[in-house]
């Protein structure tokens, strides 16, 4: 589920993009200029949305990236145990979303959060 491509010169520090199948969010880029005859390269350090993981990759300038849909969504906490159960302040549908340990000592019940949809999957990102 693209929203759309872009082209890698395109790329900007805070852009969203997808690595290896795992969406990710631009820490850095170096973009080196074109030579006589060749390309200009691209430089991207990445870290993942979901896990943190950090990607550095070299491309040719003109090479096509996917950017993720990412929908930020607000909720009212129900209950927290493993996992944090949310129900959505304009659809009211209740879902059980992971936290990180962080987050969750922050967070009571009938607390607002932001939670954020990345490509299908769930995560609470930060208390309102």
């Amino acid at each position: 589920m693209v929203l759309k491509i872009i082209n890698a010169t395109e790329v900007k520090v805070g852009t969203n993009i997808i690595v290896d199948g795992v969406p990710c969010a631009v820490k850095n880029i170096d973009i080196s200029k074109t030579g006589k005859h060749g390309h200009s390269k691209c430089r991207i350090e990445a870290v993942g949305i979901i896990n943190g993981q950090k990607k550095v990759f070299v491309v040719p300038g003109h090479e096509r990236i996917e950017v993720p849909m990412v929908e930020k969504r607000k909720g009212q906490v129900l209950s927290i145990g493993d996992k944090i159960s949310i129900m959505d302040s304009e659809s009211f549908e209740t879902l059980e979303v992971p936290c990180s340990d962080e987050i969750k000592s922050e967070l009571e019940e009938n607390s607002n959060v932001e939670y954020w949809n990345v490509e299908g999957e769930n995560m609470t990102k930060r208390k309102l």
